[in-house]
C-alpha cells in the first residue's frame, strides 16, 4: 500500500465519492481510478464497504450504492425535507409543474426534495443532486441573498456555461442578482438544460436559507411569473412550519442481523 499520507477513512470516502455523479454502477477498476488507489487496496476497502452495506455488487461484478448507505443518507436534510414536503406537494398540486427545494452547499445548489410533474421536461437535477448556483433559478435566489463577499467570491472564480444561454458574464450576473434581491424572485431560460425554464423564490429559514422553485417547458417561459403568488404563499407556509417544534422520533428497533448492544450496556428506554 502506498504511503500517500491519506487515512483509511479518507480512502473509503474517496471510493464512495465516485457515485456522486456519473454512472450508478462502477467496476472495481473505475473505483480505484477515481479514488487514486492501487487495485489491491481498492479491492480490500470495497469488500469492507460491501460487507457493511454501503455498496452492493451485482452479477457482472459492478458496484453500486448499497441500501444501508441510502438508508443512512435519508437522514441528511431530514428536518427541512419533512417540513417542506407537504407544502411542496401543495405547490405541485396548484401548478402541475415540477416543484423543488434547494439550499446552498458551497458553490452549488443542493436539491433537498423534488416532486416531478407529468410533463416531460428536460431533467437537470435530482434529489441529492447539485447544480451551479448561477445556472438555476433556485441557485440565483440563494446567491442573491447571501452576504456580499460570498457573491463577489463566486463571481470571481470563473463561471462555466452549461448551455449557450447560461449567464457567465460576471458584470451581467451581478446586475441580475441585484434585480433578484429587489424583486424577490429569479428566473432562468434554458441556462442549465435547453428546453426547460425555471422560477424560484427565497424561503427564509435558519440555519440554512432555502429556495423553492418550479421547472417547466421553455415554451411556457413567458407565463412563468403567473405562479409567483403561489410560490410566495408556499414559501411563507414553509417558513412558518419551520419555526414550530418538531415531534421527537420514535425509537426504531434494530433490524435482524445487525450488531446488538454489548451486554450490560445502558441502551436507554425501549420502544
Amino acid at each position: 500500500m502506498r504511503g500517500d499520507g491519506r487515512t483509511v477513512t479518507s480512502k473509503a470516502l474517496a471510493l464512495l465519492g465516485a457515485f456522486e455523479s456519473g454512472p450508478t454502477a462502477l467496476s472495481l477498476s473505475d473505483l480505484a481510478e477515481h479514488a487514486d488507489l492501487p487495485l489491491p487496496t481498492a479491492h480490500r476497502l470495497v469488500g469492507e464497504l460491501v460487507e457493511w452495506g454501503a455498496l452492493e455488487r451485482d452479477e457482472q461484478g459492478r458496484y453500486s450504492v448499497g441500501l444501508r448507505l441510502w438508508e443512512v443518507a435519508q437522514n441528511a436534510g431530514r428536518h427541512l425535507r419533512d417540513t417542506a414536503r407537504p407544502h411542496l406537494q401543495d405547490l405541485f398540486s396548484l401548478t402541475h409543474e415540477t416543484a423543488h427545494i434547494a439550499i446552498r452547499d458551497g458553490d452549488e445548489a443542493l436539491y433537498i426534495d423534488r416532486i416531478y410533474g407529468s410533463t416531460r421536461v428536460p431533467r437537470a437535477s435530482r434529489v441529492g443532486g447539485r447544480l451551479p448556483l448561477h445556472a438555476t433559478a433556485v441557485g440565483k435566489v440563494l446567491l442573491a441573498h447571501e452576504e456580499e463577499w460570498v457573491r463577489e467570491a463566486y463571481l470571481a472564480h470563473g463561471l462555466q456555461a452549461a448551455t449557450r444561454y447560461t449567464h457567465v458574464n460576471p458584470g451581467r450576473l451581478a446586475a441580475e442578482l441585484r434585480k433578484v434581491r429587489n424583486e424577490g424572485f429569479a428566473t432562468t431560460q434554458e441556462e442549465v438544460r435547453e428546453g426547460s425554464c425555471s422560477i424560484a423564490v427565497p424561503v427564509r429559514i435558519e440555519p440554512h436559507p432555502a429556495a423553492i422553485g418550479l421547472v417547466m417547458l421553455s415554451s411556457n417561459a413567458s407565463a412563468m411569473t403567473r405562479h409567483l403568488p403561489t410560490l410566495r404563499g408556499v414559501a411563507r407556509r414553509i417558513e412558518a412550519a419551520a419555526t414550530r417544534p418538531q415531534p421527537s422520533l420514535a425509537r426504531i428497533p434494530r433490524r435482524p442481523g445487525r450488531q446488538s448492544p454489548r451486554p450490560g450496556r445502558d441502551t436507554g428506554p425501549s420502544s
